[in-house]
């Protein structure tokens, strides 16, 4: 905000800075309209120095003599006080007849001014009133006026407080209330302000560790060089003149020294970083709670940490310090300060000012607070889904997750990708309803639920039936959608079932986007209802787009509309890329989300992209084996016959050795056909399946046992190996890389 121009101030009832914010001049009449109580930037609450302040004993003592009824001289003649910022208009003062300027000794002492008071302004000099006798009725009528004054003064001040700490209030984070109190407090209560917190902000019932470290936070309206206005504050209050110059300037003197136009948006001069000793006069004046003037002694001493040191400290009543106090401790400090060119502090200015503290104080305690639920919901959120996907062979993933707004970051919806037995992999995507820590939960849940039950190789009907079964264990109302899907790369199929869920869209190699007909089914938790799968073609090079309800579904249109425009944008998406290519997948993603408006952001988002490669029929080899003893020396025949075909001899070695260990542990417990596959892709994977649902466990063999070491060969010389129980019985697999 840009200062006003430097030069003495007006005698009209306010003007006009050069940033358009009127300012209440000498006069004191409260600048602009209230409006309600909303723009805190043209309230100011009227100041008025105290009676006698920055005077001496002997001013003091003439000016308390005025005081009742006769003012200067008892000719029963009510002299108005000059105003110095406070409420009251000049031109409802009364005119005067120029006159000669009082002295000392006629008992008749001028107050001082900013620059506006002329001696022509002040009234003669009379005789002292009589001690006895019933008041005049002027007596009366300034009595009366001073009360209707101070009665409207006050009015102004609840105006302003009520408009600031509504101001204060409506931040949410912590940057908001600070910036609040700053516009709140300049100009319309002080010339500029300093605001410093605990670095680090204690949350809740923390105990703070570590000397107490106060930072600044913000600042506005600070001077470039913060000593000068503080030693033309300190001339107006006439602390910088020797006594001979003060008595040669008399007491009406104008005060010297830089205007506002020197005050600036810079920081020089306060410190950013402030240690409070313990027991030193800062922590005093914290521990203190109350907002002091800088002439109080513990201020006095105090406020040089935070602003500087040297002769130009501010004292007396143009510089306020308020502690910062939360609900437990305090958190901070906020300094007020005022230029030359402006009346000082009263002290019902002290109030406004601890108003304005406390509800900063409490405002920067909910931020800390509100911050603190935020990260942990978000990290909750986050932790529950996948942080990375899997990338299984024939397949490429990506995925993204929105939540519905920065104020509500939790939500219930989901996405998975689970590695299978046969290279294949299980696509999930689910929506709980609600958005709550509850709703995240639940969806916790049920995304652990579905992995454990895709580790057991159910059918995807067979899934939604155990996880609506857990929906019920949950409680009665927990409802949620769910689409399950299992993809194999080497049948080109894939088998999806649908609970309630938006259905998928499968974008073709040529552009071509289809939405799948599949049976919508029930949510889950509802019980007592039958899912039925499908099974469909998944050629090669194309895309399968699951997505939560938030994507197509907000409050300007209903859920189909929304998928036909998310058909047309993949379609539209499509013909940017060549007619043989399908479009780059994280590219695709971004896209997707482009559907959404500014307004159609009304739930959160889980978006799960899969791209079809598959596996070519000439890059697998599978074999039917009957569990025998010769079985061993014909699977590791077949293999190397395999690698011969794919120019894999170099591997020969190692895979016949590891086919062998595998393929005879197999053949000493099964029953049925044992099933030997080699896969070639990036690398070569073998599986190996019999019908013993038992999984081999990895074991250290002693120096006595005639087995237990095949094993710890596969572990040894693959690269990954694994085994995982199907409903029919277990598959053991390795995998050795491809030069």
């Amino acid at each position: 905000m840009r200062p006003a121009a430097a030069g003495p101030p007006a005698r009209s009832a306010g003007r006009t800075t050069a940033a358009g914010v009127s300012r209440t001049s000498h006069d004191g009449a409260l600048s602009g309209a209230y409006a309600g109580g909303e723009e805190v930037e043209q309230v100011r609450p009227g100041s008025r120095p105290r009676p006698g302040a920055g005077h001496t004993p002997k001013q003091q003592t003439a000016e308390a003599s005025r005081g009742s009824g006769g003012r200067g001289g008892g000719q029963g003649r009510a002299v108005p006080e000059p105003s110095h910022g406070g409420p009251g208009s000049a031109s409802k003062r009364p005119s005067r007849a120029p006159s000669q300027p009082p002295t000392a000794e006629s008992g008749a002492v001028s107050h001082p001014t900013t620059g506006d008071m002329t001696a022509a302004d002040v009234p003669p000099t009379a005789p002292p009133a009589p001690a006895s006798g019933p008041p005049s009725a002027r007596d009366v009528a300034a009595g009366n006026g001073d009360a209707a004054e101070r009665e409207r003064r006050g009015g102004d001040r609840l105006r302003f407080v009520g408009a600031a700490t509504r101001r204060i209030a409506r931040g949410m984070d912590l940057d908001e209330t600070v910036l609040g109190l700053c516009r709140a407090s300049v100009p319309a209560y002080s010339d500029a302000i300093l605001v410093y917190l605990r670095d680090p902000l204690p949350v809740g019932d923390e105990r703070p560790t570590g000397p107490l470290m106060l930072r600044l936070r913000r600042s506005d309206r600070i001077p470039d060089d913060p000593h000068a206005m503080v030693a033309a504050a300190s001339a107006a209050d006439g602390r910088q003149q020797p006594d001979g110059d003060a008595a040669a300037a008399g007491p009406g003197a104008a005060a010297t020294g830089p205007s506002h136009a020197a005050v600036s948006d810079g920081t020089a001069g306060a410190a950013e970083y402030v240690e409070v000793l313990s027991g030193g006069p800062l922590a005093e004046v914290l521990r203190g709670v109350r907002p002091v003037f800088a002439d109080a002694p513990a201020a006095r001493d105090a406020l040089p940490e935070l602003i500087g040191s040297g002769p130009d400290v501010p004292s007396g009543q143009r510089a306020i310090l308020a502690p910062l106090r939360g609900r437990r401790r305090v958190i901070g400090a906020a300094v007020f300060l005022r230029g030359p060119e402006r009346a000082p502090f009263e002290p019902d200015d002290l109030l406004i000012a601890a108003q304005l503290a406390t509800h900063t104080a409490l405002g920067v305690d909910k931020a800390v607070l509100y911050g603190r639920e935020a990260y942990i919901a978000d990290e909750l959120q986050r932790t529950m889904l996948p942080d990375e996907l899997p990338q299984p062979t024939g397949c490429h993933l990506a995925s993204r997750y929105l939540p519905a707004a920065e104020t509500a970051r939790v939500g219930g919806d989901w996405y998975d990708a689970i590695p299978l037995p046969g290279s294949r992999v299980a696509l999930v995507v689910g929506d709980v309803m609600g958005h709550s820590m509850t709703s995240a939960a639940i969806m916790g849940q049920l995304r652990t639920t579905a992995q454990t039950l895709a580790g057991l190789d159910l059918p995807p009907q067979e899934v939604l039936h155990h996880l609506d079964e857990q929906a019920q264990r949950l409680g009665s109302d927990r409802m949620a959608t769910c689409l399950y899907a299992v993809y194999d790369p080497v049948a080109h199929r894939i088998i999806i079932a649908n609970a309630g869920h938006p259905p998928p869209v499968l974008l073709h190699r040529d552009g071509r986007a289809e939405v799948l007909r599949i049976p919508a089914g029930a949510p889950i938790g509802v019980g007592g209802v039958d899912f039925e799968a499908v099974e469909l073609d998944a050629p090669a090079g194309a895309t399968l787009l699951l997505y939560t309800d938030g994507l197509v579904e907000s409050r300007q249109r209903d859920v189909w509309t929304g998928i036909e425009h998310l058909r047309e944008k993949l379609t539209a998406t499509a013909r940017l890329t060549r007619p043989d290519a399908s479009a780059p997948l994280e590219p695709l993603c971004d896209e997707v989300l482009d559907i959404l408006g500014p307004g159609d952001r009304d739930d959160d988002i889980a978006l799960l992209a899969a791209r079809f490669d598959g596996i070519a029929p000439s890059d697998v080899a599978y074999w039917f084996l009957d569990p025998r003893a010769q079985t061993a020396g014909q699977a590791r025949r077949l293999a190397r016959r395999a690698l011969a075909r794919w120019d894999l001899e170099e591997l020969s070695d190692s895979v016949e050795l590891l086919v062998s260990e595998v393929v005879t542990n197999a053949v000493r417990y099964a029953e049925r056909p044992i099933t030997l596959r080699l896969l070639r892709t990036d690398t070569l994977r073998c599986e190996v399946g019999d019908d013993v649902p038992q999984l081999p466990r990895l074991r250290q063999a002693r120096a006595t046992d005639e087995g237990g070491r095949g094993l710890y060969l596969v572990n040894r010389l693959a690269r990954r190996w694994g085994a995982t129980r199907l409903s029919t019985g277990k598959v053991v697999w390795f995998e050795l890389p491809v030069n």
